[in-house]
């Protein structure tokens, strides 16, 4: 008797292109899936950056999706090793990450308006950091106000992430994304060591349908908003 249909399919594929510079994580959300979920993730290194383009199955912020908007994290572990960064009880594949890029869809709700916005934490994780939420914010983006940092088209986001702060570095970072409910996606890329960051060869992040680099970007916070 065959094994009915899973009602996840997962697949981690490297782009064919530059296979070796840069992965790409696919992920199909169970129907009853009420927020909007991360289905495509390409990430890579770019510049003094890593880049980000991030395809939700529906908008990751605004009126439709109300009260349940993006609430997604994909971690970099920067020198792809487990002797620093993130320290879970668990054997899991998380443990190790050095970057927690965390992105939310949110209101404003300083004014008279609670309109829509998309916001994304980038925290570093120590070796004391037992969750996420330990971590050191280093940087709070608003599309609003960050867009050398954020591009939105439609319901893909793209993202360029400082990594010029301390963070551990080596020719290899490992990427993790472990969608709700399912099992963590890891994938392997250059490093800020390896030299292919610097070549030019990859350019993930664009704004306005032209590629670029980004000036620094975010609002470098002592006091958490949240």
């Amino acid at each position: 008797m065959k094994n009915p249909l899973l009602p996840l399919a997962l697949t981690l594929l490297t782009t064919s292109a530059m296979a070796k510079d840069r992965a790409t994580f696919r992920y199909t959300p169970p129907p009853d899936e009420e927020r909007p979920v991360v289905v495509e993730a390409t990430v890579g290194p770019q510049g003094s950056d890593f880049a980000l383009r991030l395809r939700f199955d529906k908008p990751p912020f605004g009126q439709e999706c109300g009260n349940r908007c993006a609430n997604a994290t994909v971690l970099l572990d920067t020198d792809a090793s487990t002797q620093s960064g993130l320290k879970l009880s668990d054997k899991v594949p998380e443990n190790g990450a050095d970057l927690a890029v965390i992105v939310q869809g949110t209101r404003d709700l300083s004014g008279t308006n609670t309109d829509g916005y998309l916001r994304v934490k980038v925290r570093r994780l120590s070796d004391e950091s037992r969750t996420v939420d330990d971590g050191e914010l280093l940087t709070e983006l608003d599309h609003r106000r960050d867009p050398e940092r954020i591009h939105i088209e439609g319901n893909t986001i793209f993202l360029l992430i400082d990594a010029t702060g301390n963070l551990p570095s080596g020719r290899k970072v490992r990427v993790v994304y472990h969608p709700p409910g399912s099992k963590a996606l890891q994938a392997t890329i250059p490093g800020m060591l390896s030299g292919s960051a610097s070549s030019g060869k990859v350019m993930i992040f664009r704004r306005g349908g032209s590629w670029g680099t980004a000036q620094q970007g975010g609002k470098r916070v002592g006091t958490e908003s949240k």
